[in-house]
């Protein structure tokens, strides 16, 4: 990511905390227009050219867009084309994490995270699954609606949307990607790091409660916390938040002792 792109998120991400009337119309809106805008070459082109005036691209932001979405959503794509980015599809990127942020805002009062993580594991223990919302052959909408069949009454409007967004225009990207940087998305707006905690088995309510404790007086803020269940790390702990893994596992432990001894 080019440091022009990182300060046009961080000025997207301002804007959204500023604005009103935030809500998953919105949000749904703005995963309509990264859809578009990837789309089109010419469209994506025009929007991401540094070189070209800032109200010309604010412009066409209004006579392509000004007419079929909300003025929050209207107001919040000129600010994402009047900032400066690295390319193109950083641009896209940029509209489709500010939906993924609009959504975390709109519905603040479902566990967002948890269920695009769980969401997430669904896929990774499922095949076929994968495969069909990750090929490159079938309808987009097809698989949007496919996703919103299978959360439906499992999980909130918010996680609905996101989901169902993402796989129709995946980009070159695997689904599991697409929900793991979501996840980290909605976390973030809402104050928090995530972390993923592997298990040899389930944590109980108070050692979920004490290892969350611990990680948000490490890292200086509020954790989020997702756990896989993997019987192969025998015992302990595999913690991960971010670039940063604690290996705290039975089977680690046994790793570097197997090595030393082959050493």
């Amino acid at each position: 990511m080019g440091s022009a792109t990182t300060q046009a998120l961080a000025a997207t991400t301002t804007a959204l905390s500023a604005a009103s009337g935030v809500d998953l119309d919105v949000a749904g809106e703005l995963f309509a227009v990264a859809r578009a805008v990837g789309d089109s070459s010419q469209l994506s082109g025009a929007l991401a050219d540094s070189a070209a005036p800032v109200e010309a691209r604010r412009k066409i932001v209004a006579d392509v867009f000004g007419r079929v979405v909300k003025p929050t959503t209207a107001s919040l794509l000129t600010t994402a084309v009047s900032e400066r980015w690295s390319s193109a599809d950083d641009l896209i990127d940029g509209i489709e994490e500010l939906a993924v942020r609009a959504a975390a805002v709109a519905d603040r009062g479902a566990d967002v995270e948890a269920e695009l993580f769980s969401f997430s594991r669904t896929v990774a223990g499922n095949p076929e699954l994968e495969l069909a919302l990750g090929s490159r052959l079938g309808d987009s909408a097809s698989k949007g609606a496919l996703v919103e069949t299978l959360l439906k009454g499992r999980a909130s409007a918010g996680t609905t949307l996101i989901a169902s967004s993402l796989v129709q225009q995946p980009r070159e990207r695997r689904v599991r990607q697409l929900l793991s940087r979501a996840t980290r998305l909605v976390a973030d707006q809402r104050g928090r790091a995530v972390a993923t905690v592997v298990a040899a088995a389930p944590l109980s309510a108070a050692q979920t409660e004490r290892l969350t404790a611990a990680l948000a007086k490490r890292y200086g803020g509020n954790v989020s916390l997702n756990t896989i269940v993997d019987p192969t790390v025998v015992g302990g702990l595999r913690v991960q938040i971010a670039d940063d893994v604690i290996d705290a596992s039975v089977s680690s432990r046994l790793a570097d002792l197997r090595q030393r001894l082959a050493g």
